[in-house]
């Protein structure tokens, strides 16, 4: 597939590869990544629809979790038309605006799904630790102000990505790692100093994943703490079992995603299909099963599920 140049010889697309040396089995591939998919959207539509439709559904852990899935809606439908478009159609050209819009969002939806579950923790923290003031404490615009700094932080660390980006000549390789647009695989592709871009990209991690992961630990640390003290042993199981599907999300999330991050920038280049993987972990995977943990370990989620479709 020739690459797209403009007159003075930049890169006018990239060219995504996917799986690499799966040609004449993509479409194997492409009936259980459509599925994962689907499910994504499917299940975190439905938890946004439960969670509006439902009167009982109301409180701080319920918006928090409506912001979640939204998050998780959002990515899925920010990669699947290229994902999807490489695999069922062989289109694997993908403009470099286009390229660096979709990046933007990726990274962008990546650091507030990070904030959402640190303010995720802190609300197990509030509920467990201080059940009295729970309400108080978290109430309603306290909440609506945590999804707004998530969003503020999201935009105004990532914006300088693609500007940055945009500078930089491509004219030499063209192909991408992924089936999707990533900030360390694009940069990688340009032929010039990529110095300032490869700094800013790890201080933004730096300041985000490290300090995010740092609180939600101290936040699980104070509820092992608090929990200790209960008496009651029914008391304390159930109070474990309220965060066992926020860790569950948190470990789906923190692993693939750092793990991408360090691969990205010290793997050596016959690690593309373990690259490869790990994206799919990383943006793939979570938002399908973040819906289906929260589901099978919220209660209330159950209830009102069954409740809203007569399943007995």
């Amino acid at each position: 597939m020739p690459s797209e140049t403009s007159s003075n010889g930049t890169l006018l697309s990239f060219l995504l590869m996917g799986f690499p040396g799966t040609d004449h089995t993509s479409i194997y591939l492409s009936l259980p990544l459509s599925l994962v998919y689907l499910l994504s959207i499917l299940g975190n539509s439905l938890i946004l629809v439960i969670i509006k439709v439902d009167n009982q559904l109301i409180g701080p852990m319920y918006l928090l979790l409506s912001m979640l899935a939204a998050i998780d809606l959002c990515l899925s439908l920010s990669t699947s038309p290229t994902v999807l478009s490489v695999f069922w159609f062989d289109c694997r050209r993908i403009n470099v605006d286009a390229c660096l819009l979709q990046l933007f969002f990726l990274h962008t939806l990546c650091s507030m799904e990070s904030a959402t579950l640190v303010a995720m923790a802190f609300d197990r923290y509030i509920a467990i630790c201080f059940p009295l003031r729970y309400n108080t404490i978290l109430h309603p615009e306290i909440t609506a102000k945590i999804g707004l700094v998530a969003f503020i932080r999201g935009v105004t660390l990532h914006l300088p990505v693609p500007v940055l980006l945009k500078r930089l000549p491509f004219c030499a390789n063209d192909a991408l790692t992924h089936g999707f647009c990533y900030h360390p695989d694009v940069m990688k592709l340009a032929c010039a100093d990529i110095t300032i871009n490869n700094k800013y990209g790890m201080a933004v991690i730096f300041a985000t994943y490290p300090l995010d992961v740092v609180f939600i630990l101290f936040s699980y640390l104070m509820i092992l703490k608090a929990v200790e003290s209960k008496a009651m042993k029914a008391e304390r199981l159930k109070a474990l079992n309220t965060c066992v599907s926020h860790l569950c999300v948190v470990l789906l999330f923190y692993i693939p995603l750092i793990g991408l991050t360090v691969a990205h920038r010290v793997g050596q280049k016959d690690s593309t299909l373990l690259l490869v993987l790990m994206g799919g972990a990383c943006l793939v995977i979570p938002p399908a099963l973040n819906p289906v943990v929260y589901s099978m370990k919220t209660k209330q989620i159950r209830i009102a599920i069954r409740k809203r479709f007569w399943v007995e």
